[in-house]
């Protein structure tokens, strides 16, 4: 018989958040499932790992999935290390971070703990897959993703991702019927004009809140926000080398 695939599950928003209990319930048809997931919400952590601190992983069961968990005290990027250095008794196939609530469309995809999850996956040498979800609410309904999740993580399995590149996917908050396809895209160019909303405690001192307001200046019907905007789940393939190679020429001319 052949053995089945082993898959690591993640996310940002936590691990009793419903957008990883779907997640886990779609992995289990697919493959082996081992979760290790944040014990509270990490949204917007980023790639953060944990450095001035001890970290706890501790097994916990949640629901009767034949999945394996645990609850880790650190950050999403955390938890992959942990998983694959500490627990998992061989290298996963896979490993799928999500489903997020909420966007990692565009420049999300630099402050997302759900992509930067995926991306050390990808730098241990795991493929990896970002899933979220264009709904920010705790009850968003996540059966709209088990079809595009388990056909885009089949393909994954079977096709392969290359080294180095990790797979961001958003799925439009649209009913089922209204979803058009899938679209692989590129990352719109878009950037978050953000407010500071200064305030005042109730002892005098100032204290702020951060809010701001998505601005998205690509036109272009190739990105991943004109394909979310009109109906489609949107695939960006991520590298994570930061390598602006364009500019390597550029810089040589320099006196240096």
């Amino acid at each position: 018989m052949q053995e089945k695939p082993l898959i690591l599950v993640t996310n940002d928003d936590g691990i009793t958040a419903p957008g990883i209990r779907a997640l886990i319930k779609i992995m289990n048809k697919i493959g082996d499932v081992v979760v290790v997931a944040p014990d509270k919400a990490q949204s917007g952590m980023g790639h953060a790992i944990t450095i001035d601190n001890v970290l706890t992983c501790n097994p916990i069961t949640i629901d009767n999935g034949p999945q394996v968990e645990y609850t880790c005290s650190g950050t999403p990027a955390d938890c992959v290390k942990m998983a694959i250095s500490e627990i998992l008794s061989r290298r996963p196939d896979l490993c799928v971070s999500g489903i997020n609530h909420g966007a990692n469309a565009s420049i999300n995809v630099i402050y997302s703990g759900t992509m930067s999850a995926a991306i050390e996956a990808g730098i241990e040498g795991v493929p990896a897959i970002g899933f979220s979800l264009l709904d920010f609410k705790w009850d968003a309904d996540f059966t709209v993703s088990e079809e595009y999740v388990a056909k885009i993580t089949r393909n994954a399995l079977s096709e392969g991702i290359p080294e180095g590149v990790v797979l961001n996917v958003n799925i439009p908050n649209f009913k089922k019927d209204e979803i058009k396809g899938v679209k692989v895209c590129r990352q719109a160019n878009g950037y978050w004009k953000e407010d500071f909303d200064k305030r005042k405690s109730p002892f005098g001192k100032e204290y702020y809140w951060l809010s701001g307001e998505f601005v998205c200046k690509d036109k272009g019907q190739d990105t991943d926000i004109y394909a979310l905007e009109n109906g489609y789940v949107s695939i960006v393939p991520v590298q994570f080398d930061m390598t602006a190679h364009h500019m390597i020429q550029k810089l040589n001319t320099w006196e240096l």
